[in-house]
């Protein structure tokens, strides 16, 4: 009797390299679900952006306060429309407390306020000598002064100014658009022959809603601006940092001091010559609740965590000779992918790192169960488990250290690789065709 020999296939020499490139094409189809999902993350940003913004519009808006600039009216010659000269302070003083709230929309908080400013300081008619305006050519009798506010909205009580002995009641609009479209307005008449009024001090108070940010233009001379408040996380973005500051548990209390020079424009001018809001500073109601900044980043790396788990598999099937369908790879893929969506619902609701960790032991318990379920060994699933819950410690440190992610990711994938490299060493590559086909004899 003759012996027959059996001449291998090309499917069977090579299966399990045509099974690592469709394991390839499974990981590149599930990028198409994790693609979906950051578009899930802007689309809920945007919720939430709506969300601040409905709130805003009626309790109040970002508030940035401008002034008080004495307008007065001038006419160069009868052929143009009058202008205007803006004399701004020669010292601001602002005093005030930020009386914070959490307002909620659905289930997004919004960060307002109701702040309590006092301001005071000085005028100067030394600086008129600058001008390149007549003496003559200026209207005294019809000067105004101007407080810029964003939102008139939140105005919360009737503001009087009092400036040498006489008190100013304000309406609102403002006489010109020069320095800013929004705010509120006093007429105050000045005698031609006695201009030295305008040394004069003054003094008013203003209550203002706002939410989110409340930033103060320098117009003095020397602008001093004292804040303090009982929010616990305020964010100090603006073009000037404080010059003193306390942040802690009970809240925060902040001082700035600006001089002209740190500016770009003078203390008096006429027409729209200059942009008074470019040195602006002030103060952002910071809500640390990031979700959806860090699920954001949480899903750059889904391609690595998706690829590592079905490396895993592979390398799982190669050494212990145990076989998985491609379709069970795919369901492994899906339950991956599955882990950021519920990342996103839960952390909506708490806090993020609570979520990241329910998130996570969910995800890998449904793998361990199935793993366990596939290869018929609790020693196998275990080791999968270990594997991703490391692996997924290791993406929530990188996610949470912004400065050393890049250090920390770098690091991180040298060891994966490592590690990689070792194992691939144990694997007799040569053998794996024989294997194949002594397998199915």
């Amino acid at each position: 009797m003759e012996s027959s020999t059996h001449e291998p296939t090309f499917i069977e020499r090579y299966a399990y390299a045509i099974k690592g490139i469709i394991i390839v094409v499974l990981l590149l189809v599930l990028l198409i679900p994790t693609a979906m999902i950051q578009s899930l993350i802007w689309e809920r940003r945007d919720r939430q952006e709506e969300a601040t913004k409905e709130v805003s519009e009626r309790w109040g808006s970002e508030q940035n306060i401008t002034g008080p600039v004495l307008a007065i009216p001038y006419k160069a010659d009868a052929s143009n429309p009058p202008a205007y000269v803006y004399l701004l302070p020669e010292s601001l003083k602002i005093n005030g407390e930020l009386l914070p709230e959490k307002l909620q929309r659905g289930i997004f908080n919004v960060a307002v306020y109701n702040a309590k400013l006092q301001l005071s300081g000085t005028f100067s008619r030394d600086v008129l000598s600058s001008l390149q305006v007549s003496p003559s050519a200026l209207d005294w009798e019809h000067a105004s002064l101007l407080i810029g506010v964003s939102d008139l909205h939140g105005i919360g009580n009737q503001v009087q100014m009092k400036w040498n002995g006489k008190s100013y009641l304000f309406n609102p609009g403002v006489t010109s658009t020069d320095l800013f479209d929004s705010g509120i307005q006093s007429p105050v008449s000045i005698n031609l022959a006695d201009t030295s009024a305008l040394n004069g001090s003054f003094s008013l108070e203003l209550g203002i809603k706002g939410s989110g940010r409340i930033s103060f233009s320098p117009v003095g001379k020397t602008t001093q601006v004292g804040i303090n408040s009982s929010w616990t996380n305020p964010s100090f973005d603006e073009a000037f940092p404080p010059q003193t500051r306390r942040v802690d548990d009970k809240g925060f209390a902040a001082t700035w001091q600006v001089q002209h020079l740190n500016r770009s424009y003078p203390q008096c001018w006429e027409g729209k010559k200059f942009n008074i809001h470019s040195a602006d500073f002030g103060i952002k109601l910071f809500l640390p609740a990031e979700s959806y900044q860090k699920s954001m980043r949480a899903v750059k790396y889904a391609a690595l965590i998706i690829g590592l788990t079905f490396f895993v598999f592979y390398f799982i099937e190669l050494s212990q000779r145990r076989a998985l369908h491609p379709l069970q790879y795919f369901l492994i893929g899906l339950a991956l992918c599955i882990f950021y969506t519920l990342l996103i619902s839960i952390s909506e609701q708490i806090n993020f790192m609570i979520a990241y960790i329910i998130t996570s032991i969910l995800t890998i318990g449904l793998i361990i169960a199935y793993t366990a379920a596939a290869f018929k060994s609790t020693r196998i699933a275990a080791g999968i488990g270990g594997a991703l819950a490391l692996l997924y410690g290791f993406i929530y440190v990188i996610i949470s250290a912004e400065d050393q992610a890049l250090l920390m990711g770098s690091l991180g994938l040298f060891v994966i690789l490592a590690l990689i490299m070792y194992f691939s060493t144990t694997i007799k590559w040569d053998k794996l065709g024989q294997r194949t086909i002594a397998d199915k004899q």
